[in-house]
Parts: structure tokens; sequence; C-alpha cells
């Protein structure tokens, strides 16, 4: 009889033992029942550019939004880099400019021959313009005085490259007419300080931290686009609009500077999960607040506007939520 009821108090204590383990893997981090967490990567660009304060609030507000989500934002080469990281499965969201995903989706420019097809676009984000800059100082005037200067045309691979070759030819110059310097946003925002390159080709919202940096500690001018000369662009590469860099927006420069601009995208693959993008693409539009607080750039993002510009197919669930 003891023995009987030994036997009966241990299977009575495992039991118990067995309920409260249950209890507390419902209780675990991730919540929901114990449901697994969601890993995301976000690429973003370089410290010095706007992507990355966009990319990091975006982490944050997915962080707070999604149940079991885990997300985190990772510095990268940019446009360029971060397609190339995407394909790999290295990151799972991406800000990258339309006209690099129009680039990889047909295969040309620094995508000749290897065409990228699984790219899908989340929303289009703000437009993001082809900033020149030079020192008040340097004697260059317009685009068509960089001709024999040493200019840089951002970091080598990254999307400011094709940006800066293109609106060289509708000055009628090409990269053989200058001297190229390939240089990322604070390399070249150093090297102009420095007296090292006459001039820089930074495509970003703006603000740009870059431009701001040299703008602090020395005398700049912004380059204009001529009207003529961006018609002639946004004929042949639709992808680009007019723009006009307000006064003041970098210490010193009291003029408004006409421009031309790309527009910066959320973009996943067609791996990511239909309901996850749509949960993705409604935690970001609805807390625009906190992602507008990231970035002045940020504050041309809208719900309105998030079709605007798409250079390739939507992901089905962000299109599912954005159609509402």
């Amino acid at each position: 009889m003891f023995f009987k009821n030994l036997k009966k108090r241990i299977a009575v204590g495992l039991s118990a033992a067995l309920l409260l383990a249950a209890a507390a893997g419902c209780g675990s981090e991730g919540g929901g029942g114990g449901a697994a967490n969601t890993f995301i990567n976000i690429g973003t660009g370089g410290t010095a550019g706007t992507y990355y304060p966009i990319g990091g609030a975006m982490a944050d507000i997915l962080n707070k939004a999604i149940p079991n989500m885990n997300a985190s934002a990772q510095s990268t080469g940019a446009s360029v880099a971060n397609i190339n990281m995407l394909q790999s499965g290295d990151i799972d969201l991406a800000i990258i400019q339309n006209d690099i995903a129009f680039y990889a989706q047909n295969g040309s420019e620094m995508f000749e021959g290897k065409a990228y097809k699984g790219l899908r676009a989340i929303a289009s984000l703000y437009p993001e313009t082809c900033q020149i800059v030079t020192l008040a100082d340097s004697g260059i005037n317009s685009i068509a005085d960089l001709k024999g200067k040493r200019v840089a045309v951002g970091a080598t691979g990254s999307s400011v490259v094709a940006n800066a070759r293109q609106i060289l030819e509708a000055y009628g110059l090409t990269y053989d007419d200058i001297q190229v310097q390939y240089l990322s946003f604070g390399e070249a925002s150093n090297a102009l300080r420095d007296g090292n390159i006459d001039a820089a080709f930074v495509t970003a919202g703006f603000p740009t931290a870059a431009l701001q940096d040299i703008s602090s500690q020395n005398q700049i001018r912004l380059l204009a686009v001529d009207a003529d000369k961006a018609d002639a662009m946004i004929a042949k590469y639709p992808y680009y609009t007019k723009t006009v860099i307000p006064a003041n927006t970098y210490a010193g420069v009291t003029t408004d500077t006409p421009a031309v601009s790309v527009m910066a995208m959320l973009v996943a693959t067609d791996k990511l999960d239909k309901s996850l993008s749509r949960d993705i693409t409604k935690a970001l539009f609805e807390n625009l607040d906190a992602l507008q607080a990231a970035h002045t750039a940020a504050k041309a993002i809208s719900k309105e506007h998030a079709k605007d510009g798409l250079s390739i197919e939507m992901s089905e669930g962000a299109a599912e939520y954005l159609s509402k």
C-alpha cells in the first residue's frame, strides 16, 4: 500500500511539474502562447545618409506594433548593396532608390546581365534629391563647370554613380571629362573640406547629414539642374522628378536650388509572407508620426503617396493594405 500511494504521489507531482512548465512557456519572450519570434533585418545605408535613421525608426515601430517581432536596422552600402543582400537573404527589407530597383528588375546599368526578378515594393517613401555640392570659393558655378574637375560620384557600385553619370550626360559630359572619385557621402564631405576634391554628388533626402556637416564649417554652393536639362533627363529616364531644394536647407545657401530626384522605396522580396507584408505596411503607416520624427525627409512619407514612382511590382500584402 505504501508503494502504491508513493507511485500515485509521484505521478501527481510529475503532472503538476509539466503544467507549470507549459505555463512558463506561455509567458516566455515573444508571448502569444509561446510563438517563435520573427526576425527582420532592414538594410539601410551609411550612417551619414538618410536611410540609416529612417530604417532605425522602422525597426522600432515594427518591434512595438507587431507581436513577437524582432526587427533591427543594419548600416550597408545603400541601394545596390541592399539589392544584393536581399537576393542573398542577408536582409529581409531594404530602403532602395526606385531607379536602382528598376535596373535590378530589368538587368540594366550595374545589373547588366544579372537581372533579379524577385524584388517586391512595400511602398514609396520620399523623394531622394540629387544634390551637387562645391565650396563657394571653388569657381564652379554650374554643372558644366565640372569639366576637368575632381568630382566625387558616390561609392563604387552605389546608386549615386548612375545618377551622377546621367546628370552629367544632360550637360554633354561623361566620366571621361572629369576626374572621377568614388567616395561615400562622409568621405566626400571630408575630401571637399580638405581640398582633395572640387565637388561631390550626393543622392539623399535633404537635409543630408554629410552636407550639414560641411556647411557648418565651410561656405558651400549647390549646383542647379536647369529646367531644360531636367526635362531631357525625365524624358529619357522617367523615374526622375523635378525638385527644389529650399533656401536655408543648408547653412549659407540662401536661395532655392532646382534639382532632380528619384524616390526612396521600402522593398522586400517575393519570399516575404503575405500576412507579414500586410502587417509591416500597416504598422508603418499607422505610426507615421514616429517614422516622420526620425528625419526631416521622412515628413514626405504618406499613405496617399505610397504608390508614387513605384518601379517594380508590389508585395501582395502591402498592396492589399494600401488599397483600403
